[in-house]
């Protein structure tokens, strides 16, 4: 007969899994829940009563809306401009030999193992001495600067697993290393590109270090959280705080959906 230890050990790793899951998850349900509270006072951090006033009214609070608008779009540039530049360079340090390509290869990731508040620190001190006034176009810089490196890493592993015969027999039937480029190389990269756009775009909208040293008067989502929460936190920072965990749930079952009907097709 099967013992409840026997079966543990079993399914060891599958208990672990989902505890660590419900552990990363267990927050997002709580300000899901909050987002439905109607607080006493300032601080929403005791349960009241069921409400759906924030949730009507999503942009209630002063500057709120402004904000989230400003994360988003400072996050769009820093993902295009990141993706771009980090798809390039993990292209040539794949594909080209050239001088420094090791001391390049290693500076690049300096960026995700070094504390958030050196490189904060060092930004700040650059752009003073440079006097370029602290602002938008500063937090633009300083986003694309520190989400280069995982755009590296993550296209740079997708182009190490790629076949170069699939692109010498593109050159074998005739086509053009433009064409080669866009109709081989860019759709086998996609997945990798795709993963480091949308990591640059989550780690740029979540930063508050960075964006705290250089960003002058200029006020992002993260940094009006962090001083609502010195005044009273409304109930629409968790409403705001809900709607963009349901949509990065959604994009991620998306991709999932998409990536099993590429496989079916493929098994067909």
């Amino acid at each position: 007969m099967r013992t409840p230890v026997a079966w543990l050990r079993r399914n060891l790793v599958v208990i672990a899994g989902l505890c660590t899951l419900a552990y990363l998850i267990l927050p997002n349900l709580v300000v899901t829940v909050f987002s439905f509270n109607n607080p006493a006072g300032r601080f929403n951090y005791s349960w009241q009563e069921f409400s759906l006033d924030a949730w009507k009214d999503p942009c209630g609070v002063a500057d709120l809306c402004g904000s989230l608008g400003l994360s988003l779009q400072i996050a769009l540039w820093a993902t295009i401009g990141a993706t771009a530049l980090g798809t390039a360079i993990a292209f040539a340090l794949v594909r080209y030999r050239f001088r420094a390509r090791g001391a390049v290869n290693s500076l690049i990731f300096l960026p995700m193992a070094m504390p958030e508040i050196v490189m904060a620190a060092s930004l700040l001190a650059l752009f003073l001495n440079m006097g370029i006034e602290l602002g938008f176009w500063t937090i633009l810089i300083a986003h694309i600067m520190f989400c280069l490196s995982f755009v590296v890493a993550a296209v740079k592993a997708r182009v190490l697993s790629m076949d170069p015969r699939l692109e010498e027999a593109a050159r074998d039937l005739y086509a053009g290393p433009v064409q080669t480029f866009l109709r081989v190389t860019l759709p086998i990269a996609a997945p990798g590109i795709a993963a480091g756009a949308l990591l640059s775009f989550a780690l740029s909208f979540d930063d508050f270090i960075i964006t705290n040293f250089n960003s002058g008067n200029t006020v992002t989502f993260p940094m009006f959280v962090w001083g609502s929460a010195q005044r009273g936190t409304p109930v629409q920072i968790n409403v705001i705080g809900t709607a963009m965990f349901v949509i990065a749930v959604l994009v991620v079952l998306a991709g999932q959906m998409i990536g099993n009907r590429r496989k079916k097709a493929q098994t067909k």
